[in-house]
């Protein structure tokens, strides 16, 4: 038994790790939000500031996991064998929860997901160790913390109201104060800014991220500041005042700068030192049970874990270890990236591709609070109204910059995030209240984006209804901890030891196939992104370039897809169907992501002439219009045979085959007329796609002859029809993306004279 029971301890240290680096990309999105969002120093230096901040907050971690021994349930009420399970339970949902949120890129809170789990997988174990000895439901009661969760769920309704209020008011005086144009204002206010804000942010990593450092002397100090807070406040905010004034006199340097990276450093250390009992807390508390049990000759079933209620330190070299997997994480995880994508979409200042749709509630919300806007502005007297509206003028101090380096908003928005996040949670620490660093800080910044009219006419709903979603996710995250985990613990309860490798290989299925998922998922947008137009470039010539690789990319997908479309469907080959379903797919997302962003490259090409951004925008529209073709070919074509409905018949296969062979020829001469850009032979492309044209009136007259004679289905001839017209759309747009780029490439060559 010992060596099975070694073997489940080492199992859970081996998702806590894995549970270290879904976690750290989850939560990743707390810390780094502000600084990369505003671009407030080159990304090396943010991840190193972040990664020390993890470090610290690593060695100052608690030395006593409470969470996971007894703050959930009552382990003197436990045999071993029971928090055994139990602690398997917790760690296998957490990894696939975690896991899952992350590749939907979606931030939940680890501190909610880990609560829930102990509280889903003990009231599972006691469910069934109830009904083993005949006790009375009633019971459960002796055996969990209940109040613990109660409190939990009101510290989420809290810190949403209250983080989102909070950041909007300050963010509201803040952007009154220094406006968009606060370089000079800063002049004046700066040291004064900065003071308040890192004395705050210092008050904040003393009482959040070093509050449980074990180190004496630290802590006796930690202790003198509590007993003395007014004059710890005021003489930090002295002191640091002071710094920043001379660092300003001496190196000019930029005092927001300071502000976001210090807060960086702050909310990353609040999260190591206090979020690590979320993913090690269990598997520490595993390991301390084990050997508690070691020591004895005791059975499993019948050695009480009454101990674990005791205060048991955390060796030092092991929070070392998780603080260096956790910075390891943060700096390669493309999972990190994609949360901290959807929380700097919605709180970004500028327009663009919006990631959530429009709902029935956010539109209720815009239209009533603008109804609420246009009451207040009526009885708002003239003068303030100019005076706010003029404060809150936005200006593009970046306009020479590339659309993808630009930063999503301005560093005093990202210096409020912090600041307003750092005071809320060391609040609600000093009260002791249960408020996550997930909810506050993502709840601050769509506060602080909202007061900064991020959320404008043409982009509300979107953002709105991102912002709920999430929020929604929060609460699902309680729900779906709590039932997988009481689900898992039954199996691993009744199914013994074999139960128990069975899940845990269940668990790594699952992250695997996600892994899989995401990688396929963020290879497409990498491709995406790569193939962006005028993403650096200012000079004409490379735009001239760039607008052609992307008219010839898209001649090819739809040549690709509508060749390996016909050969699947005509084979029976689901396998090459699917790649060509793959290929409409990406092309269609590329088609959208370009059309979405025109305005964006018009503010590069209006430079030239206006014409050129003319030009242009029929380019892309034209593009846009052969995905949709290519897309409503392929579709349908993969829907009939996955529903194994009738194939083509063999006149069909035949007359469409040669049709194909002409249209692939069309194609070719189409890319060799785009890559030389040899415009002189558009009239004999135009006079093949008349050819192909007149070629499919002929397949469809041959189609109402076969329907007449009941020789073909309705479903055939549906699906027959709609290749026929869609390919004719097809062919009448591929003409005018040649004539586009023709115009848009002799109009910027004029413009370059």
């Amino acid at each position: 038994m010992y060596e099975i029971y070694l073997i489940l301890v080492i199992i859970l240290f081996a998702l806590a790790i894995s549970d270290l680096i879904v976690g750290v990309s989850n939560d990743a999105v707390n810390f780094l939000n502000s600084a990369i969002g505003s671009k407030a120093a080159p990304k090396w230096i943010i991840f190193l500031v972040a990664s020390l901040g993890v470090l610290a907050g690593s060695v100052f971690s608690s030395g006593m996991m409470e969470v996971a021994r007894k703050g959930i349930f009552n382990p003197e009420m436990f045999m071993f064998s029971e928090i055994m399970i139990i602690f398997l339970a917790v760690m296998i949902t957490d990894v696939i929860l975690l896991d899952t949120f992350n590749t939907l890129g979606m931030p939940t809170s680890t501190t909610v997901s880990i609560v829930f789990e102990l509280l889903g997988s003990a009231v599972a174990v006691a469910l069934v160790k109830m009904g083993q000895a005949g006790e009375a439901a009633n019971q459960l009661a002796s055996y969990i913390n209940s109040d613990k969760a109660l409190l939990i769920i009101t510290g989420i309704l809290l810190s949403v109201i209250i983080a989102f209020s909070t950041g909007a008011i300050v963010q509201w005086l803040t952007r009154l104060l220094f406006s968009f144009r606060y370089d000079k204002r800063l002049k004046w206010f700066g040291s004064l800014y900065g003071g308040i804000a890192i004395a705050a942010m210092t008050y904040f990593m003393i009482i959040k991220g070093a509050k449980n450092v074990s180190i004496p002397s630290v802590q006796d100090a930690i202790h003198l500041m509590k007993d003395n807070l007014a004059i710890t406040l005021v003489l930090s905010f002295v002191v640091w005042t002071v710094i920043i004034q001379l660092l300003r006199w001496i190196f000019k340097i930029d005092i927001l700068k300071v502000i976001v990276l210090v807060g960086t450093f702050a909310l990353a250390m609040a999260f190591a030192g206090n979020d690590l009992v979320n993913f090690i807390g269990v598997p520490i508390a595993a390991f301390d049970s084990f050997k508690g049990w070691a020591a004895t000759d005791v059975a499993p079933d019948m050695l009480s874990m009454a101990f674990l209620s005791g205060k048991v330190p955390t060796p030092v070299y092991m929070l070392i270890i998780a603080g260096f997997v956790m910075i390891v994480t943060l700096l390669v995880s493309r999972k990190a990236k994609s949360v901290l994508k959807t929380s700097i979409d919605l709180s970004r200042q500028s327009e663009g591709e919006e990631r959530f749709g429009s709902s029935a509630f956010s539109r209720m919300i815009v239209s009533g609070s603008m109804k609420i806007a246009e009451s207040l502005n009526k009885i708002t007297p003239q003068p303030i109204k100019v005076a706010i509206a003029k404060q809150f003028e936005t200006i593009d101090n970046n306009h020479a910059i590339a659309a993808q380096d630009k930063p999503a908003f301005d560093k005093v928005r990202a210096a409020s995030n912090l600041i307003v996040a750092s005071i809320l949670i060391s609040i609600g620490t000093s009260l002791k209240l249960p408020l996550s660093t997930t909810y506050v800080t993502f709840m601050v910044a769509m506060g602080t984006s909202l007061s900064d009219r991020a959320w404008g006419r043409d982009s509300a709903v979107y953002r709105i209804s991102g912002v709920f979603a999430v929020i929604g996710g929060w609460f699902l995250t309680a729900f779906i901890a709590f039932t997988v985990a009481f689900i898992v613990a039954q199996i691993l309860s009744w199914g013994g030891f074999y139960a128990i490798f069975a899940m845990v290989i269940i668990a790594l299925f699952v992250v695997v196939r996600t892994q899989i998922s995401f990688r396929k998922k963020n290879n497409v947008e990498v491709m995406i992104e790569d193939d962006e137009i005028v993403e650096n470039a200012i000079d004409t010539r490379n735009i001239i370039d760039k607008a052609n690789k992307y008219a010839v990319k898209a001649i090819i997908s739809t040549s690709k897809a509508y060749t390996l479309c016909f050969d699947g469907f005509f084979s029976m080959d689901r396998a090459q169907l699917k790649n060509a379903y793959s290929e409409v797919k990406s092309f269609n997302k590329k088609a959208k992501k370009r059309k979405d962003g025109v305005y964006e490259k018009l503010e590069v090409l209006q430079q030239d002439t206006h014409d050129t951004g003319h030009f242009y925008v029929q380019v892309v529209g034209t593009i846009r219009e052969i995905a949709h073709s290519i897309r409503y070919i392929v579709e349908p074509i993969f829907t009939h045979f996955e529903n194994r409905h009738s194939p083509f018949t063999d006149a069909q296969v035949e007359s469409l085959n040669q049709f194909n062979g002409d249209l692939s020829s069309f194609l070719n001469q189409t890319l060799h007329l785009l890559k030389e850009e040899d415009f002189e032979k558009l009239d004999e492309l135009i006079t093949q796609r008349d050819t192909l044209l007149d070629k499919l009136d002929i397949l469809e007259k041959n189609q109402i002859k076969m329907i007449k004679k009941r020789e073909v289905s309705t479903r055939n001839s549906m699906l027959y029809f709609n290749i026929l017209k869609e390919t004719k759309n097809m062919l009448l747009q591929v003409i005018n993306l040649v004539k586009s780029q023709r115009d848009f490439i002799l109009q910027t060559k004029e413009s370059i004279k």
